[in-house]
């Protein structure tokens, strides 16, 4: 897997449902930076010598084919075709790659020696989320539509955001697509929580402001959150010790509850529905993951998105909480309980697989904090 923090990549549903329109809006809406964007529309070509999928028999896409890719830089902003309209929105440059399916990192590689590694780009295509992990991925769906075409349905799971369309307009706020340092980020309509009211008893001090690279965990925590979510808010008692983050704090309402009680607090301090919830101790986040897991919550409606490992152990503060999660989070304290899982029987839970996620570190102990330290100054 290739990873091009600089390319959005935009797939879709199926035919006619936006998709080069959404692409045009967004280099639209950068303006001037657009200059400095490539343009990609990818065709995946499954057979040469098959029955086109586009535009039937006698279409030409497929048959012309010389080779396992070829690759054409598009030049006339006024021909109508989905390359002109991008080129004519503002991109820089525009390619259309045709591509055999099974030499798709061949294509790839190719055009990559073309426009840069670093390039940024806004690249068409279902079939290349395969082999690359862009910056940010969205899916165009026809409003009301029911089937997903296969090559649609093979990476839906991947999309960052699934984007509504009627063909001309859309139901994500185009604003919400920031292009920092070269990397694209799609703020998330959520706020994040940072859990940093524990009394760190294993590890003999507070966790949050150990230094990982100079810097206080919690600062370096916060910086990954940043410009992503609407909301950061900070849960823990002690406001004035965790002031120079610049994100607002929450005390729990009833201090001495653990964890679930400064979750609950912090809920119901929240902007927003949609919570991602992470301990002070999870130095290193990715935030592919995180997208994934909103993604799931938006889509299933669940009160809970919480991940969970091969073993069935739970990550209850690395998940995503509803607002909606309050009453049952409040029946649990209540009835005397600060577990965590004690809350999942009494709302909707959608559980995502971590799988190998090497990424996902608690430091809980100095042992692992050393550990983790060592091997950071050592790169790795």
């Amino acid at each position: 897997m290739i990873k091009l923090d600089g390319m959005l990549m935009i797939g879709s549903a199926g035919a006619n449902v936006g998709k080069t329109e959404l692409a045009c809006a967004i280099l639209r809406k950068f303006g001037n930076k657009s200059e400095d964007i490539v343009g990609i529309k990818v065709t995946t070509i499954k057979e040469k010598d098959g029955q086109c999928p586009r535009g039937g028999e006698g279409c030409g896409v497929c048959s012309s084919l010389e080779g396992v890719y070829c690759i054409t830089e598009e030049t006339d902003r006024t021909s109508g075709k989905d390359t002109a309209r991008l080129l004519a929105a503002g991109a820089r440059r525009v390619f259309w790659v045709r591509v055999l399916k099974t030499h798709l990192e061949d294509g790839l590689a190719s055009l990559l020696e073309i426009i840069g590694p670093g390039v940024t780009s806004i690249c068409e295509s279902n079939s290349l989320r395969h082999v690359v992990e862009p910056g940010l991925f969205l899916m165009a769906h026809r409003k009301a539509a029911e089937n997903w075409k296969e090559s649609a349905r093979q990476v839906k799971k991947y999309a960052d955001r699934i984007v509504v369309s009627d063909g001309s307009s859309f139901d994500l706020d185009i604003d919400r697509i920031k292009l920092e340092d070269g990397k694209w980020i799609l703020r998330a309509q959520a706020t994040a929580i940072v859990m940093a009211g524990g009394n760190s008893l294993r590890m003999g001090t507070d966790k949050g402001m150990l230094p990982i690279e100079d810097r206080p965990m919690i600062e370096v925590i916060c910086e990954q959150l940043g410009g992503r979510f609407e909301q950061v808010l900070i849960s823990a008692d002690d406001v004035d010790k965790f002031a120079f983050l610049g994100c607002e704090i929450v005390p729990d309402k009833s201090p001495g509850h653990g964890p679930l009680m400064g979750i609950a607090s912090a809920l119901q301090a929240s902007a927003n529905e949609l919570n991602f919830v992470i301990a002070c101790d999870i130095p290193r986040i990715d935030r592919g993951f995180i997208r994934r897991m909103l993604a799931e919550a938006t889509g299933s409606k669940a009160d809970i998105v919480v991940p969970v490992t091969g073993d069935g152990k739970y990550e209850p503060l690395f998940a995503i909480y509803r607002k909606s999660a309050i009453e049952a989070i409040n029946k649990v304290l209540s009835a005397g309980s600060r577990k965590i899982t004690d809350v999942f029987a009494l709302c909707q839970v959608s559980y995502v697989e971590l799988g190998d996620a090497e990424w996902l570190v608690n430091l809980n102990t100095m042992d692992e904090y050393e550990r983790f330290r060592k091997r950071t100054q050592a790169g790795e």
